[in-house]
């Protein structure tokens, strides 16, 4: 049997992650070969990765870089099997190593044939499987590419990447606050502007249903009924829709006896009432519609607007799971 010496077993440990024991075996395995103990390994981690192919990897850590210039950014998902591997301190060392690389590449594909010490970072998901014992994989991989470019991660779960259009006084501010907005938010698009007319109509349809199925078991119940709204997105409340509801407002006014003179005051607030009810979609999905989490008596576009000349061209966000 070869002899194997510590200094070997630590180069190999260094380059690999793998245990101590691991290394010793794969190198008394390969006569001593170092590039083909490393082989060792990689196979053990394709048995392992085979056997664990079907396991459930929705722990792990999300990673995001952003380039020098603040005109590039990635954010990345190193997903596990449990929670304690995703808390380990080399496994998210290992998730911020891949994600310095994710940063030079566009798509995910590229990410995982890219370079990683002599291997593809394909391949170093494998080894590391077998060094570590549980499925490994790059669930996410989000790139955005900005005039100015910011990033959010909560605690490791979730990240968010927010591009810009300009670059203003106090942007890393901005950029961060955004990016903190989409990360807790969950916003899917920019605007109302961006829905489909045909994806409104069926979530207003589908919407209203589940609200009259609610309310018919609160009647039973004799609780006050869920509001039936008219419709879910500032994308159908068209003029005349506006319209209507002012003259309903007006009318609703007159009933309860309220003098013409202060309808001024009060319509405002109605018609401000009425837009909430009927645009609950766009609270949900819409990044620039969503009431800014720091201060809700503005929206997300009112908050940019704060800054001057400056727009939010795209957002991506990633999580576990």
């Amino acid at each position: 049997m070869v002899k194997v010496s510590a200094a070997d077993v630590k180069k190999l440990r260094e380059a690999t992650g793998a245990g101590m024991m691991d290394c010793k075996k794969a190198l008394v395995e390969a006569d001593g070969n170092f590039e083909q103990a490393i082989d060792v390994l990689r196979k053990k981690g394709q048995k392992i990765a085979a056997k664990r192919a079907d396991r459930e990897s929705t722990e792990g850590v999300a990673v995001t870089r952003i380039n020098d210039a603040k005109t590039a950014g990635v954010a990345i998902v190193l997903a596990c099997e449990t929670d304690f591997v995703g808390k380990n301190e080399s496994f998210v060392a290992l998730g911020g190593q891949f994600a310095d690389i994710a940063l030079n590449f566009d798509s995910k594909e590229d990410f995982l044939a890219a370079d990683f010490g002599g291997m593809s970072v394909a391949d170093k998901l494998v080894e590391q499987t077998g060094v570590i014992g549980e499925k490994l994989e790059i669930t996410a991989f989000e790139k955005v590419e900005a005039t100015y470019v910011g990033a959010y991660t909560h605690i490791g779960k979730i990240a968010a990447l927010v591009g810009l259009s300009a670059v203003v006084d106090d942007v890393e501010t901005l950029a961060k606050d955004l990016a903190m907005q989409v990360a807790s938010m969950g916003a899917t698009t920019l605007s109302y502007k961006d829905f489909d007319p045909a994806y409104v109509a069926a979530e207003t349809e589908a919407r209203i249903a589940v609200i009259e199925k609610d309310n018919i078991e609160l009647g039973r119940l004799g609780k006050t009924l869920k509001n039936v709204p008219q419709f879910i997105s500032r994308s159908q409340l068209s003029d005349e829709v506006l319209a209507k509801a002012e003259e309903d407002a007006k009318a609703e006014l007159k009933a309860e006896g309220k003098p013409e003179q202060i309808w001024d005051r009060i319509l405002p607030g109605k018609m401000e009432r009425f837009i909430a009810d009927n645009t609950t979609l766009d609270m949900e999905q819409c990044l620039l519609d969503q009431s800014f989490i720091k201060d809700e008596k503005k929206n997300v576009a009112q908050y940019v607007a704060t800054y001057g000349d400056v727009e939010v061209t795209t957002f991506k966000r990633v999580t576990l799971g």
